[in-house]
């Protein structure tokens, strides 16, 4: 082939990569964005605002995680985008609709949290557990109709914890419990999911095993699936994108972007630990 219909075929190539491009975002269905949003806290005597101007987007299919120092304010920023506390100024809008205008019933049928808080003692199989997530969908009593119990079912398949159904829940471990969650917030069958620290108290294999799930069920499902973490490393290697939230400002972007930036050279303010953009993660000094 002619050094000139090579240089050709490149520029065609380099088009039709554009175009797939731009069809591809063009299609992508945006499920929760925020508009100039400011958080933080009212009192009587004084505002305290943790950041503000914020405009994110969460689409669908898309892994996204939310990283940032111990008390810069990842929890504060979850509650308000899901509608639990009120945002200081702006707004956040699910579905295109503001969040704050949504029915309890009606939330709960667009938007799933997963926290880490311990569940209260009960005797309920994994089974019953997961099917709570369909509470926004029966009648008064709960009573489940087939539909009902094949997102159940399908929800224990797509976590692999179907062997574990009829196990109560105290008796199992704490990495097959984070997976009874997240079945719970798939069977209550919501386009965005949201979680709160799910890989505290596991141990690396456990946390790579999670990290996995999630970004399989958000290829698998085309669920958008946001979920804040201290396991940077391994954040960066599995998201599609990330949130970073330091004093100064609050960044989304693609991890390889973020890197590009020097975004994470800015996380933490210590001389004894930097980032490492070739290799693309923290080391310690």
């Amino acid at each position: 082939m002619a050094v000139n219909e090579k240089k050709k075929l490149s520029v065609i190539i380099k088009k039709l990569k554009s175009l797939a491009l731009f069809f591809g975002n063009f299609n992508m269905k945006n499920i929760l964005t925020t508009s100039n949003l400011s958080i933080g806290y009212k009192s009587k005597k004084e505002t305290v605002t943790i950041a503000e101007n914020l405009n994110l987007n969460l689409d669908a299919g898309k892994l996204i995680s939310l990283i940032g120092a111990n008390g810069i304010g990842k929890s504060t920023l979850l509650r308000t985008i899901t509608g639990i506390q009120k945002p200081l100024s702006g707004n956040v809008f699910l579905n295109d609709k503001d969040i704050a205008s949504f029915k309890p019933l009606e939330l709960a049928q667009n938007l799933a949290l997963v926290l880490t808080e311990k569940l209260p003692p009960s005797n309920l199989t994994v089974f019953e557990l997961v099917a709570l997530g369909r509470q926004p969908y029966t009648n008064w009593i709960g009573t489940l109709n087939p539909e009902d119990i094949t997102k159940v079912n399908e929800a224990l398949e797509l976590t692999q914890i179907s062997h574990l159904a009829r196990k109560k829940h105290f008796e199992i471990s704490d990495g097959q419990l984070q997976k009874v969650l997240i079945a719970r917030a798939l069977a209550q069958d919501t386009p965005l999911i949201i979680l709160d620290e799910p890989t505290t108290h596991l141990d690396l294999l456990h946390k790579v095993s999670l990290f996995k799930l999630l970004k399989k069920l958000t290829q698998e499902t085309q669920k958008c699936i946001l979920f804040s973490t201290h396991d940077i490393d391994l954040a960066i290697q599995l998201s599609d994108e990330m949130i970073i939230m330091t004093p100064e400002s609050v960044i989304q972007d693609e991890p390889c972007n973020l890197i590009s930036k020097g975004s994470f050279a800015t996380l933490f303010k210590d001389e004894h630990i930097t980032f490492d953009a070739e290799k693309g993660k923290f080391i310690v000094n």
